[in-house]
């Protein structure tokens, strides 16, 4: 391996939101009138792309921009923490002048928010809307490559869901599971299978910048 930089999933990953976001749909569906909804039917529904797609699929109907609004208005202000051991492998990467960089089929935006409510900082957020193909897809890793200024072989992408270890190999990239996320599955390939945060530093050690 030869990997100088992580990119990060951010729902499940960086942050325990496994409540709050399904919440947030499910506030903005009744806002809307929608059909009933529970918590585990928007999580089914993660893999379709940003709040906006999702929101539409969950309402059976297509949506204005200001109908839209009903989730980031249920999303702001929400209280989601990360997952222990996150801020001081952030601040651990950051000492080696590594950029924080973070994937998300979240839209910028409700990455932004949610960020922010945790207290979090990133120097590159992709979120699903500035990408044309969500994960599994390559787009994501292949545009922070370019962004970084590395290939995408030098980068190890971690989450927890299966869809964020298959994006990584369709870029070439190194795939680091997230055993702690609430979407961690065992039986999706890894090349890596990471328990705590701080072992990312692990993985970066032999060839990363001195501390």
């Amino acid at each position: 391996m030869n990997l100088r930089n992580v990119v990060w999933d951010m729902d499940g990953t960086l942050l325990n939101s496994s409540r709050v976001v399904p919440e947030a749909f499910v506030r903005a569906v009744a806002e809307l009138s929608g059909p009933p909804v529970a918590a585990d039917e928007v999580v089914d529904a993660y893999w379709r792309g940003t709040p906006e797609v999702i929101l539409t699929f969950l309402m059976q109907r297509q949506l204005t921009p200001h109908e839209s609004e009903s989730y980031y208005r249920a999303l702001d202000g929400a209280e989601v923490e990360p997952y222990p051991g996150v801020p001081e492998t952030l601040t651990a990467l950051r000492r080696r002048n590594l950029p924080i960089t973070v994937f998300t089929g979240a839209s910028t935006r409700a990455a932004e928010l949610l960020l922010r409510s945790a207290g979090l900082s990133a120097d590159l957020v992709i979120g699903g809307d500035t990408v044309d193909r969500p994960k599994p897809a390559a787009d994501g890793m292949l545009l922070a490559a370019r962004r970084l200024g590395t290939a995408a072989e030098h980068l190890a992408l971690v989450g927890d869901s299966p869809l964020d270890l298959q994006a990584a190999k369709a870029a070439g990239s190194h795939s680091a599971s997230a055993a702690w996320g609430h979407m961690y599955d065992a039986a999706e390939p890894a090349d890596t299978t990471l328990h705590t945060p701080d072992q990312v530093l692990e993985l970066l050690a032999p060839h990363g910048p001195s501390a």
